[in-house]
């Protein structure tokens, strides 16, 4: 397996990558069949969520999507999330991209501007001053916007296995459509970094333009 190279045979910094979109978009089995590529090419790759990817980050996830969790403040979720980050970059991003690897994270900073900014209406320059102190201004190099139209997903996640709706899956359809114009609205302001994709295909053309998009980036 081959960690990434500075053109010189020297170490470099892994590469940082994120995945985003509305729930029911297919993030879940795009990045598992994106990382089999990139490890069938020989990298070296580290699947992480969010929340979660840490024993801390793992117990914040439950309590975020605890369906009992019903009345959670908008303040209290955004921490939450933040405190689950801080331990995911602290102890396991970091090290990884130090030790060259290739970092697929199931969502990011951008996730909380969507939902928390655009869905919740909480202040876009508050979460991104909180992203800020809790990743130590870590961004991905590239950010790959799986982008679903919010009926369509609602239908994919009612086939989708497990006990029922978490708390986030079951807000309703204008919560849906707020986010998804939030990530399409950072998309626009972003385009440097944020690559759009059509999520309404097949699995395999997703992922061929996922690692199309990465070219560029993979030596």
């Amino acid at each position: 397996m081959k960690s990434l190279t500075d053109g010189n045979g020297g170490m470099r910094e892994g590469l940082f990558l994120s995945v985003e979109g509305i729930d029911g978009s297919g993030k879940t089995t795009a990045i598992g069949e994106l990382d089999r590529r990139l490890v069938d090419a020989g990298y070296r790759t580290l699947l992480l969520r969010e929340p979660g990817g840490t024993a801390i980050g793992e117990d914040v996830r439950k309590t975020l999507l605890d369906p009992r969790h019903g009345d959670m403040d908008p303040l209290c979720e955004l921490l939450l999330f933040a405190a689950a980050r801080a331990q995911l970059v602290a102890g396991v991003v970091r090290p990884a991209l130090a030790a060259g690897m290739v970092v697929i994270c199931d969502r990011f900073t951008d996730s909380t501007l969507a939902y928390q900014g655009y869905g919740r209406g909480l202040d876009l320059d508050m979460i991104r001053r909180v992203n800020r102190i809790a990743t130590g201004g870590l961004m991905p190099r590239r950010t790959l916007l799986l982008d679903l139209d919010p009926e369509l997903a609602a239908c994919r996640l009612v086939g989708r296995p497990g006990a029922g709706p978490d708390r986030i899956d079951a807000e309703n359809r204008a919560f849906a459509e707020r986010v998804r114009a939030g990530y399409l609205t950072l998309a626009r302001e972003e385009s440097d970094r944020i690559v759009t994709i059509a999520a309404d295909r097949s699995i395999r053309e997703v992922v061929d333009r996922m690692h199309e998009t990465l070219r560029e980036d993979l030596p």
